[in-house]
């Protein structure tokens, strides 16, 4: 059986490939229907926020025996019959945070007091903060004005280096659909958005960019100086520098993805190390869709817009009628090509052997007789009655 670095050597020379630019509508259309699902997921389900976006009173019990959210949640019951369920996280292992609405500041004590009771630990042990929705309005603001300077840069770096419009589109696209993925399985999950899940998102674009760029890079090396021979379309090329550079992605993001899953599903769903599983998920989904979309997006999209370009398509058509010129050439077989080159020869300058009109034929020159012996001239000479010099 090929080892997978056999594999990946045989996409990078060419000599298996998958044909993504092809398939290329197919793959928009599956990835149409994944964004459009996490859309409809953002709305129907919406986003968990945190207290930071939300306000309200945080607690946080430490030094616990028993770090479970039971007691929590009893204890707030019961001092706030009628709020909503407190949202609970160990921390540290031997903390507890809790997160409620924003509790009025004469019951602030009384739910303090209960914490401790349930935790049975001294009152000491547990502080109160509140924090209002003012910082988390503007977190919210300062996070969409970063998210939106980073697409303009990534739009402008990427045109200028590529001197490429339609690849800076394509970069673009591809990290939107990483953005709407992730945060639709961020809201169909139920996590909280907290400002660590913020960071998540705008690392997840810069992985993303980064292996976009690679492939990108890949293409361009592929298709330069394309146009102007016939061998190969321009298509075509971006489907081999797609070919050589998918195992280099795939082990990139496998590499990306083990610390950030073992951080999610070890350290926060095993330990309870809830701090951590709102920016590994964003960081997991990301990297999973940024791979995707570096592959079967990005490329796609490039490919798509390349197609209907005036030039492309004038070269295209080249490629393809050169290509039946030599599938008919091809067909015609080696005895008729013979056939065709003794025709062409006898119509210039007739039959093997024949010379010019009213003398005899000649022999070929390779089968002209060469300067005789002197013995033989001797001997012709004595015969005609004349003496040997």
């Amino acid at each position: 059986m090929p080892s997978f670095a056999a594999f990946g050597n045989d996409l990078y020379t060419g000599r298996r490939s998958f044909d993504f630019v092809e398939r290329r509508r197919r793959l928009l259309a599956i990835t149409g229907v994944v964004v459009l699902l996490a859309v409809l997921v953002l709305v129907v389900r919406g986003f968990n926020p945190g207290i930071e976006f939300t306000g309200g009173s945080e607690y946080r019990v430490s030094q616990v025996a028993d770090a479970s959210e039971d007691p929590a949640l009893e204890a707030v019951a019961e001092v706030l019959p009628d709020a909503q369920p407190p949202s609970v996280s160990v921390v540290g292992g031997d903390s507890v945070r809790i997160q409620t609405e924003a509790v009025p500041e004469d019951l602030t004590a009384d739910v303090a007091d209960a914490l401790a009771a349930a935790y049975d630990v001294d009152p000491s042990q547990v502080t109160s903060s509140f924090v209002g929705p003012v910082w988390g309005a503007d977190i919210t603001r300062q996070a969409l004005i970063g998210i939106g300077i980073f697409l303009v840069l990534v739009t402008g770096v990427i045109a200028v280096y590529f001197r490429d419009l339609a690849m800076a589109a394509a970069a673009l696209v591809a990290l939107v659909h990483d953005l709407v993925v992730t945060a639709g399985v961020y809201a169909l999950v139920g996590f909280e958005v907290t400002p660590a899940s913020v960071i998540g998102f705008l690392t997840i674009l810069g992985f993303s960019l980064y292996d976009t760029v690679v492939v990108f890079d890949k293409v361009r090396e592929q298709t330069a100086g394309v146009l102007q021979g016939s061998s190969r379309t321009y298509l075509e090329q971006i489907n081999l520098a797609v070919n050589q550079t998918v195992v280099r992605s795939i082990n990139t993001s496998v590499v990306a993805a083990l610390p950030v899953a073992s951080i999610l599903f070890i350290g926060a769903l095993l330990l309870g190390a809830g701090t951590l599983r709102d920016v590994s998920l964003a960081l997991f989904v990301g990297t999973l869709a940024g791979t995707y979309s570096s592959i079967f997006v990005a490329p796609a999209i490039l490919a798509e817009i390349k197609s209907r370009d005036d030039r492309v398509k004038a070269h295209t058509e080249q490629v393809r009628a050169h290509r039946r010129e030599e599938a008919r050439l091809a067909a015609e077989g080696p005895a008729e090509g013979t056939a065709a080159l003794a025709t062409a020869g006898g119509g210039a300058g007739g039959a093997a052997g024949e010379g010019p009109r009213g003398q005899r034929p000649q022999p070929p020159r390779g089968l002209r007789r060469g300067p005789r012996p002197a013995g033989d001239r001797a001997a012709r000479r004595g015969h005609r009655g004349r003496p040997a010099r």
